[in-house]
């Protein structure tokens, strides 16, 4: 006998998507192609223009300031390049499987993995979302907005973004909120950079500037970890499941995953730039925060050049802390087998919102507390995330290689040298930095 089966609203919603999809796939032609390709692109553009943050901008700040034009520019479009070979597996790993990040693991590898991987990641979101209020407040801070406000607004986008109740109208509401992190290259411009150093930099990547101390170490892990860090696997992963991606979408997910990276490496490289000139001139630019770096290129970007940077660095917080707090309630709704979509509403998915916007809220209430030591953390966050990556590099590696799941769309050797090169230099980044911590701390 057969047995009635309910559609929820997000199946309809998921499905009436993929059928306009199909039908723009099936019309063919040139211009049907860029339309497929618009319908299809977004997972990839805001999780790398989600990972150009608050803390990740301010270090690509610190990184100009420091250090000028050099060795860092061509060190820090590597690190999208990995951030691409990782991305990849994600986009096929949920256009394959239709599960989360998190819910793969619980399938595969037991609760214990599962509701470890999911606690691990919401606490460590918590922290970089409190980094990314911390980056609103200090952004619109240069313009006298008073914290409270700031950190209110930016909490009230969050809750505006996720009561769509379609994944698409969030979708293209962060992109558009996205697309601000470009920014960063007018006041790169109003620099007056020298294009032929920037250039020769890029092609022969110059030399380590001085000795590898703990401070520059930081810095140094600090961009690694601005481009990779455990929150993008379960946020895309997510989002290419939550948009309804299957196997025949997996190319399209790849060109939106490099279209993504190569204007986040832009827009990377440009705030550098931008804080090239506090180098040139000797500025002791190592202890400054985001609206001080806004103050201190004043003589040499102009006020509107420092308003539009201080401009970014708000966007950048405010976009993270959107996409951060969303795959914290992806994870939690994958473990806990909760409905968790942007498709359904709150009433039909309360745990999934519940963490989304409770871990915003309390990161943005933390950020209000008087006297809590905040400026110290933003660039740890990111050496953080260098530290923690590993075991998730292992997991997202043992899953993309299991043929059970993934068919003939399981990692192929290149893939495997690229992923395993990538897992290796990190997993060595973090154990060097932590032995030159301890060294360091006996020495002293």
């Amino acid at each position: 006998m057969d047995q009635d089966v309910e559609f929820t609203r997000e199946d309809l919603v998921r499905a009436r998507d993929r059928w306009r999809v199909e039908r723009v796939r099936q019309a063919g032609g040139r211009r049907n192609r860029l339309l497929l390709l618009w319908m299809l692109i977004g997972p990839g553009i805001l999780v790398m223009l989600g990972e150009n943050d608050g803390p990740s901008m301010i270090s690509y700040a610190a990184t100009g300031s420091q250090f000028g034009v050099g060795f860092f520019i061509p060190f820090v479009v590597a690190t999208f390049a990995m951030a691409f070979v990782v991305q990849e597996m994600t986009v096929r790993l949920g256009a394959v499987t239709h599960r989360g990040h998190a819910e793969l693991i619980f399938e595969r590898f037991g609760p214990f993995w599962g509701r470890f991987a999911m606690g691990d990641l919401v606490l460590s979101n918590l922290l970089t979302l409190v980094t990314e209020f911390i980056a609103i407040q200090a952004g619109l801070g240069f313009f006298g907005v008073p914290p409270l406000v700031s950190v209110s607004a930016a909490f009230g986008v969050v809750a505006v973004a996720s009561a769509t109740r379609r994944y698409w109208s969030w979708e293209r509401l962060v992109l558009g909120l996205a697309i601000f992190n470009a920014l960063f290259v007018p006041v790169a411009l109003m620099a007056h950079p020298d294009f032929g150093q920037v250039g020769h930099a890029l092609l022969t990547w110059q030399p380590f500037p001085g000795r590898l101390s703990m401070g520059t170490l930081t810095v140094l892990l600090a961009d690694i970890g601005a481009t990779v860090t455990p929150w993008m696997l379960f946020f895309q992963q997510g989002a290419v499941t939550d948009k309804g991606l299957n196997s025949r979408d997996i190319r399209m997910g790849r060109i939106d995953t490099a279209l993504g990276g190569a204007l986040a490496a832009l827009f990377a490289v440009a705030a550098i730039v931008a804080t090239a000139p506090l180098f040139r001139h000797h500025v002791n630019a190592a202890q400054l925060g985001a609206a001080q770096f806004a103050q201190a290129l004043l003589p040499y970007v102009g006020h509107v050049g420092a308003a539009l940077f201080a401009l970014g660095i708000f966007e950048a917080g405010l976009v993270a802390a959107v996409a951060i707090s969303t795959s914290s309630g992806y994870a939690y709704g994958e473990v806990s087998g909760k409905a968790h979509s942007l498709n359904r509403s709150i009433l039909e998915a309360k745990g999934f919102y519940m963490v989304l916007l409770g871990s915003a809220a309390l990161a943005a209430v933390l950020v209000l507390i008087p006297g809590a030591p905040l400026e110290a953390i933003v660039l740890l966050v990111n050496v953080v995330a260098v530290l923690t990556m590993p075991p998730a590099l292992v997991l997202l590696f043992m899953l993309v290689n299991d043929r059970e799941i993934m068919g003939a769309h399981a990692n192929r050797l290149a893939s495997n040298l690229a992923g395993g090169l990538v897992v290796v230099f990190i997993t060595a980044a973090g154990i060097f930095y932590g032995l030159t911590a301890v060294f360091s701390s006996l020495h002293v």
